[in-house]
């Protein structure tokens, strides 16, 4: 493939107005918040499971809580992103994590950890979702990859901030101090209400009148289906809990199928026609997950309980992990402008695995070179998913590019979930280093294959083809084209024209009345559009 054709100059922040900087800004600060409380519960499951008398396996659950609730959080403020904008939807998502922090620190059992720690999960997802989306509109399109670099950056520095306020808080106190630091997220969503301008594409869009599709008034209008899908929700929530639970593998496998089938019946409602790349684009988070979170999960608890760390030296080496990812994200970033987003995205994870075994195989006496190799794996391998939302939200029109771009890494977000449990139950009969080091490889290849040959892309395209052998109309303006041959390496421009306010692929809307157009002259055919290399 060849270079990408619109490659940044070494001077792209010249291209760059002080509003785009105050956008990024507004929004790097908000997702830095984000990473550090979704952090702390990382911190301190050792403490945690202590005091609460919990098992490794069981305390991984904690992690895992935030997961369970992240794919309504996803859905329903990416929804309202959509329908009144970006700005509030922030604000929302801000405050909802902040007070769920807090709550974690008056946890008296596991169980009310676990809901409070839900409630951290629903504003991580709703910020997640409207940050990077409010970002991307915001920025000049030719630059988004790195936009989409730089603000992830903000979520492992929030976790480098979380990683020293344990060494300095925890020795001293309680890990509840902690968990009660997370308020101040609050001041920062009083800024974004008074102070942030609302994201420019959106902004466009809504004062054009054309309508947002709200993916919440999809699902939840009319009795009938508002009863039904309450039912699917509580259904994949409940079956969610269970499975994280622990159960036999039979009991497992038959919930995995149910919380499947939820999710799919989902999709298919809101998204339409478009619903197999939105499955197909969760697949390629949850693998992304897996790869990732059993490292992110359970460092703190192997420096700590295998190489007998000091609160300290887990602080420092989670200062040169979150510095690795952080660099990786404006790296990879930077190389999806330049060569492509799929390019960075496969090349990124590669260099990632020759580091995987090294981190694993070094004993306790090498502290230094402990650093080093965990700022190289964590930057080439987590920081390589700098790019994974630019990659996501390329594939939906922007009437619904919040809700779906929320929705789908939401749930594909429940390999973070799995991760930490199934790395914990894979150290019973291995290690919990060598646990790590095998999901990390084996799940970062599949990632690779995944987006290398783009299949969400592939997976579309063969329903579509289906979908015209059977005979179906076009699909209208909700379930936007948004695809070509996926043998030509080319893709439609999610947004080609973000002036025109139309969906890509969309019919056309109706022309004035005027004179009948000559015979001769046929209208091009609905869903041809223009194609660029990704």
């Amino acid at each position: 493939m060849s270079h990408h054709p619109q490659a940044p100059p070494l001077r792209w922040r010249a291209e760059l107005s002080r509003q785009d900087w105050k956008s990024f800004a507004a929004a790097w600060l908000g997702y830095a918040m984000d990473g550090f409380d979704f952090v702390l519960i990382t911190l301190v499951l050792t403490e945690i499971s202590r005091d609460f008398h919990l098992s490794t396996v069981t305390a991984a659950t904690l992690v895992s809580a935030a997961f369970v609730s992240r794919w309504f959080g996803g859905l329903a403020i990416g929804a309202l992103g959509d329908r009144f904008g970006r700005r509030p939807a922030m604000v929302l998502s801000i405050a909802l994590y902040a007070v769920g922090s807090v709550l974690c620190g008056f946890s008296w059992d596991y169980w009310s950890l676990f809901a409070f720690r839900m409630v951290v999960g629903l504003g991580m997802a709703g910020e997640y979702g409207t940050s990077v989306t409010y970002l991307i509109e915001s920025w000049p399109r030719r630059l988004r990859n790195t936009a989409s670099g730089m603000i992830l950056s903000g979520y492992p520095l929030g976790g480098v901030l979380a990683a020293k306020a344990y060494a300095w808080v925890v020795p001293h106190s309680s890990w509840r101090v902690l968990f009660w630091i997370g308020i101040l997220p609050v001041v920062l969503a009083v800024y974004l209400r008074r102070r942030l301008p609302e994201a420019t594409e959106w902004q466009r869009a809504a004062d054009s009148g054309r309508r947002p599709v709200s993916a919440t008034a999809v699902l939840f209008s009319g009795g009938s289906r508002r009863a039904l899908n309450v039912v699917v929700c509580l259904a994949a929530a409940v079956a969610l809990v269970v499975v994280l639970r622990g159960q036999d593998m039979a009991v497992t496998l038959a919930l995995v199928a149910v919380i499947t089938a939820c999710f799919v019946a989902l999709t298919v409602q809101f998204a339409g026609r478009l619903w197999p790349v939105v499955v197909a684009l969760m697949v390629t988070v949850f693998c992304a997950f897996l790869y990732s979170w059993p490292l992110q999960a359970l460092l703190p608890t192997y420096l700590k309980t295998s190489l007998h760390y000091s609160p300290d030296q887990v602080s420092d080496a989670l200062l040169y992990a979150g510095c690795g990812y952080a660099l990786g994200c404006v790296l990879s970033g930077y190389l999806g402008d330049r060569f492509g987003t799929r390019i960075a995205y496969t090349g990124m994870l590669t260099a990632s695995l020759a580091f995987v075994v090294p981190v694993f195989a070094l004993g306790s006496g090498h502290t230094v070179w402990m650093w080093v190799l965990l700022f190289m794996l964590v930057g080439t391998g987590s920081g390589g998913s700098g790019v994974l939302p630019k990659y996501v939200s390329d594939h939906y029109p922007l009437n619904i590019r919040a809700a779906a771009l929320g929705f789908s890494y939401n749930v594909g977000a429940l390999g973070g979930a799995a991760a930490p449990i199934l790395g914990a139950k894979l150290a019973e009969p291995l290690s919990l280093g060598r646990s790590i080091a095998v999901l990390g490889v084996a799940l970062t290849a599949l990632v690779v294959l995944l987006v290398g040959f783009d299949v969400p892309v592939r997976v579309q395209a063969a329903a579509d083809r289906r979908a015209e052998r059977a005979g179906l109309p076009p699909r209208d303006r909700l379930e936007a084209d948004a695809y070509a041959d996926p043998g030509s390496g080319a893709r439609i421009d999610a947004d080609p024209d973000p002036g025109s306010g139309m969906v890509p692929g969309a019919p056309a809307a109706p022309a004035p009345p005027t004179a009948p157009a000559p015979p001769s002259d046929p209208a091009p055919p609905t869903g041809t559009n223009t194609v660029k290399r990704t």
